[in-house]
């Protein structure tokens, strides 16, 4: 459904994105992440066809997007940070505009209306846009993203501002969604992403450094596994037993457990199994376990490790 392939933009010796490729699949909902500066929103105006690459193509739907621009983006709904609304117009009033502005040839009010339901928006309808809460204007951000039925929809930091009720509607809807677009999701709230994304795209300093399933993203971590232990005895002796082990490099007594025990998380080597010799290690020294599990890595465990690899 999308296709990247090569894109570079570059302003001067600048490289704002430098060769990325990656393509999205239809029905899919992909985090698009990557730190301040990392060329997440200049990718995503190549995308969308705001901006030219350097070089490299872009296809939507199969049709590229530079030599056939206007049938490419008719494919596309995009919701930027700042959601394009006339804050003077009803919300009736602007969904009929943008209608208008996209040459939709769908039946007008039996689209408009079907588009205000899912997005919850009917009881505000007839409302001017001005007057809404900030939680119902990204609600018709989203809504004018939706004229013309467009496949593919990519949303840009949709809930930043939001309450936390808010906040579960959008993802609610976003996931909802998801069932009949392919969409792009760029944010910088990774439990979001978590709780909405099949996939995670990490691109830094225009590069693309990680490119998994949400549920894989770990293993985009070179050289790192990390384990939850319980373990009886002396925190400082336990400690000292555990970072001499090959294979273990970090270790951090969280708190006390039960049995007299404490718990443990231990960074280890993943290109080494370590059980084993922590077992013995320990068994050596009369430090008794009582459990030993692996322990994923949270998002942002896994992100910041990702761009620090990539400084």
């Amino acid at each position: 459904m999308i296709e990247l392939s090569g894109i570079v933009k570059k302003y001067g010796n600048l490289y704002a994105v430098n060769d990325i490729s990656f393509k999205i699949g239809k029905g899919e909902i992909v985090g698009f992440l990557g730190p301040n500066g990392a060329g997440k929103s200049t990718t995503m105006n190549i995308l969308t066809g705001y901006l030219s690459a350097t070089s490299g193509t872009v296809k939507i739907d199969g049709i590229d997007i530079l030599e056939n621009p206007i049938k490419a983006k008719r494919r596309i709904g995009f919701l930027p940070e700042q959601p394009p609304l006339y804050l003077d117009m009803t919300v009736n009033e602007y969904l009929n505009f943008v209608y208008d502005l996209k040459h939709c040839t769908l039946n007008r009010k039996k689209h408009i209306a079907e588009i205000c339901d899912v997005v919850k928006i009917s009881d505000v309808s007839h409302r001017i846009i001005g007057h809404l809460s900030k939680g119902y204007r990204q609600r018709v951000g989203i809504a004018q993203a939706l004229i013309g039925n467009p496949p593919v929809l990519i949303f840009d930091e949709p809930t930043v501002g939001l309450d936390p009720q808010q906040i579960i509607d959008i993802r609610e809807l976003i996931h909802s969604l998801g069932q009949k677009h392919t969409v792009i999701l760029s944010t910088h709230i990774l439990s979001e992403v978590q709780a909405v994304c099949d996939r995670i795209i990490v691109i830094n300093k225009g590069r693309l450094v990680a490119d998994e399933k949400t549920a894989d993203i770990g293993k985009a971590v070179k050289g790192a596994k990390k384990l939850s232990a319980k373990i009886c005895g002396e925190p400082s002796k336990v400690c000292s037993v555990l970072e001499n082990t090959e294979g273990v490099f970090r270790v951090e007594c969280v708190k006390q457990s039960e049995y007299g025990s404490f718990e443990y998380i231990i960074d280890t080597d993943s290109g080494v199994c370590v059980e084993k010799p922590i077992f013995f290690a320990l068994a050596k020294e009369a430090l008794p376990i009582i459990e030993i599990t692996n322990s994923q890595s949270s998002l942002e465990d896994v992100f910041i490790s990702i761009v620090g690899e990539n400084k």
